[in-house]
């Protein structure tokens, strides 16, 4: 082989392993993607983006360290059956964890818990296939539905999350629900400040869920 030749495939191979390089710290570099899949409370209805859950959960743990994306997969209304009918397409591929948070609409319909649960089931299964570990959001039914309900109600996300190794988080609206400081005109919905809190309060577990996506990807 003629010397410029030598040089020019010398070079060649150069460039190839100088991009595999690129490529490969591009990959191990990339941030670790949440979504934050539910209804209005995740969505953050009545409130501008940049107060929704998803968002000021992503600042919240970037402030402490945390390099991370979270996707906000809320849409209000859904109950646990109409975000399982829309998962295939609102998880991205690039997710690597994921965030459940449904059932508050069930509940204030007065749905059967049993079907809630069935339902919240398919989707947890579902995402486990894919090898997404997941922060499961419990909610809280309305107290004129009876203590049976509720108890019910309750008791189907410590059910899930004990028979699928999922991380629990029992109440979603923990310290925010009912008390007009943190709540919108409606009653219901969290205000910013009731997001804030929220995030204080389920930070912990979400930095535990960051820690199962090394194991989860690899």
């Amino acid at each position: 082989m003629k010397r410029g030749a030598v040089a020019t495939a010398v070079v060649a191979a150069g460039m190839l392993l100088a991009a595999s390089g690129l490529h490969a710290n591009q990959a191990a570099s990339r941030e670790p993607v949440i979504v934050a899949f539910g209804d209005s409370l995740t969505a953050g209805l009545g409130l501008p983006e940049k107060d929704s859950f998803p968002a000021q959960l992503e600042r919240a743990l970037r402030a402490r360290g945390q390099e991370v994306k979270v996707v906000n997969a809320g849409v209000s209304g859904d109950t646990a059956a109409a975000g399982l009918a829309r998962l295939d397409w609102a998880m991205p591929d690039d997710a690597s964890a994921v965030i459940v948070e449904l059932g508050a609409n069930d509940a204030l319909q007065g749905l059967d818990p049993a079907a809630t649960k069935a339902t919240l089931e398919k989707i947890v299964t579902a995402l486990k296939a894919r090898g997404l570990p997941i922060l499961l959001a419990g909610m809280e039914a309305p107290r004129n539905l009876g203590k049976e309900y509720v108890d019910q109600f309750r008791a189907l996300y410590a059910d899930l999350a004990a028979r699928y190794d999922l991380i629990l988080y029992p109440f979603f609206l923990d310290g925010v629900a009912l008390d007009d400081k943190y709540t919108l005109g409606d009653g219901l919905h969290p205000n910013a400040e009731g997001v804030a809190r929220i995030v204080d309060g389920i930070l912990p577990k979400v930095e535990e869920l960051l820690a199962r996506v090394p194991a989860a990807k690899g």
